[in-house]
This record gives structure tokens, C-alpha cells and sequence, in this order.
């Protein structure tokens, strides 16, 4: 898995994790997760 926002590879069972539009996505970081939460639509096109 990729996280969305920074790039990095993180694993499935990541404890930072969102849902948009019925995708699962995975962070790295609490940052990334809030920065993709403000405005996933900048990190899903």
C-alpha cells in the first residue's frame, strides 16, 4: 500500500487509516491521515 498524501509504502494493518467513495486508504502518519480527511479528493484523483 501507498500512502496517498506523502508516497511512502505503509503495510495494510497501518493503524492510520480512512475511507472514501468505498476505498480503503492507509497512512503512514496522523498527519497524513488529517491532511487526506481535510480534503481527500486532492489525494484520490
Amino acid at each position: 500500500m501507498i500512502d496517498p498524501v506523502c508516497g511512502m509504502k505503509v503495510d495494510k494493518n497501518a493503524k492510520f487509516r480512512s475511507s472514501y467513495n468505498g476505498k480503503d486508504y492507509y497512512f503512514c502518519s496522523e498527519h497524513c491521515k488529517v491532511e487526506f480527511d481535510k480534503n481527500p479528493i486532492k489525494y484520490t484523483r
